[in-house]
This record gives structure tokens, sequence and C-alpha cells, in this order.
């Protein structure tokens, strides 16, 4: 009898605190997600309050960007920073280079990226795990550590001021070969192996069954590339002296040197024109790019 009143009183209680678990859960819910909003919303405005001064400092006079308390509006609104950026310096020269450097550099690392990612997911090769290792090292590696050295070499070959000094040493893809390694290792095997036995070789099987499973994926590596390359500066800035192959970066030093004054209403113009080509891209590529950087997280 001691045993079976034992039995019994544990089944009882234990519903109970099942009940009481459930409980405290609803109760938390609420909070985790006033939490989780109150969190964004501070995420939000750390991005956003600097690019929306950054916007409306251009549209100010120089006077009114040192009043006291600070004007989150202009009083005097006009565009005239504007026309002063594009013409105290050679603004559409460093913007032609810009586009050129970006668009020889982006295509290079994209195509070479795909190429090497394939080799070493798909293809079978002595030494292809130790390749991939040295890939992996090459992604711990800062860019900076290298710049001497390159530096140095470049200047050797008389290759300062010249798009090659600027794009050969940045035309490492040590990232995209890592990213798109990972998204052909998710291709199903047997994929794989029905396009093999459909008599496809690598390059047939590259660009008729691997790629367009992995679309999202190359398009998130697209974008990262093209906003990196578009955004570089230190290199540009030791390769170029002006206009000539210098890029917006460094055309925006140049017109913050610019009479020894910093005129901060032309310098956040440029800074407005210079974001403009990637904050497009972006927006327009944004699902694809979240969707890639996603892919494989979820499986179903």
């Amino acid at each position: 009898m001691t045993d079976l009143s034992e039995d019994v009183e544990v089944d009882v209680t234990e519903p109970r605190r099942g009940a009481h678990g459930a409980e405290a859960m609803s109760h938390s819910g609420p909070a985790m997600k006033v939490a989780g909003y109150a969190a964004m919303v501070v995420v939000f405005l750390v991005i956003a309050v600097p690019l929306y001064w950054i916007v409306i400092t251009s549209f100010k006079k120089q006077p009114d960007i040192y009043t006291q308390p600070a004007e989150w509006w202009p009083k005097h609104f006009t565009t005239k920073p504007y026309s002063d950026a594009t013409t105290q310096i050679a603004f559409w020269d460093y913007f032609r280079n810009s586009v050129i450097i970006t668009s020889i550099l982006s295509v290079t690392k994209i195509v070479l990226g795909v190429l090497s990612a394939y080799a070493l997911s798909l293809l079978r090769f002595p030494g292809r795990n130790l390749l991939f290792m040295i890939v992996i090292a090459a992604l711990m590696v800062p860019n900076q550590i290298t710049v001497i050295s390159n530096y140095a070499l470049v200047s050797q070959l008389g290759w300062r001021n010249t798009y090659q000094g600027i794009i050969i040493p940045l035309a490492g893809v040590a990232f995209g070969t890592f990213l798109m390694r990972n998204q052909f290792l998710s291709v199903p095997g047997e994929i794989i192996e029905a396009a093999r036995l459909d008599g496809a070789g690598p390059l047939k099987m590259l660009w008729r069954v691997v790629l367009p499973m992995s679309w999202p994926t190359l398009i998130a590596f697209a974008i990262i590339t093209v906003v990196n390359e578009w955004n570089e500066y230190l290199w540009p800035f030791l390769m170029s002296d002006d206009q000539r192959t210098g890029t917006l970066p460094i055309g925006l030093t140049f017109l913050q040197n610019n009479d020894g004054i910093s005129q901060w209403a032309p310098i956040m113009a440029a800074t407005v024109l210079a974001m403009l080509p990637v904050l497009i891209l972006f927006l327009a590529l944004q699902r694809h790019m979240i969707k890639g950087l996603t892919a494989g997280a979820v499986k179903g």
C-alpha cells in the first residue's frame, strides 16, 4: 500500500510542475518580445541616425553645421554643397576610376571564386584538402599585414598610379572560394551523379546544374564583393597620387584637405553621392542576398 500511494503522489505532482513551467513561459513570452523589439529599435537608431545626419548635413550651409544645439533639420536649405563637391575636386574622374576598378575586381573575384570553389568541392585531384586549408589560412591573414611587401613589389614593377597596380594585389578570392564551396557542397549528390551519367563534363555541369541551384549565394557573394571593392581605401590611397587612378574614397580625402579647411557640407554631399550606387544595388538585390547568406541554415 505504501508503494502505491507514493506512485500516485508522483503522478499527481508531475503535471502540476509542467503547468507551472508552461505558465512561467507564457509570462516570459511578452517580456522577451518587448526586449526583442527594444533591441531592434536600438540597432536601427545606431545605424539610421548617422546616415540621417550625413544626408541632412549635405543640405546645410557651413555656419549652420556648428550651431549649438544641433539642428536636426536645415534652417537654410541649400544644394550648393553638391555642386561644390563635384567642382572642388575632379569628382567624376574619381567616380569613373571607382567604376572601372570595382567592375574589373568584382568580375575577376566572382569568376575565380566560382571556379576555385567548384574545383575544391566537386572535382577530385591530389592535394585538394591541403589547398583548401591554405585558402582558409588566407582568410585569417589581414590585408594590412601584406601591405608593405605588396607596396615594395608594385613599386619595383613601376605600377604605381596604374589600374593594374591597384587591381592585381586585391584580386584574392579566399572568402568567395569558402562561401561558394559550402554552397556547392550542399547540392544533392544524386543530382551530380545523374548529370555525370548523362555525360555532362565539368564545365557543363557547373553552368547547367550547379550554378542554377546556387544563384542566391552567388548574388550575395557578388553584392559583398562590389560593396567591399567600392569602399576600398587603404591600398588605392597608397597606389594613387591624383585623379588619374584614384577612387572615390581618395577623392573624399582630397576634398577634406582642400585649402586646409574641412568643408563638411561638401564632404557629406560627396559621401551621399558615393553611397548611392551601392545603396541602390543593395536595395535591388537584398532579398537574394539574405536568401544566399541563410542558405543551408534550415533544412526541411
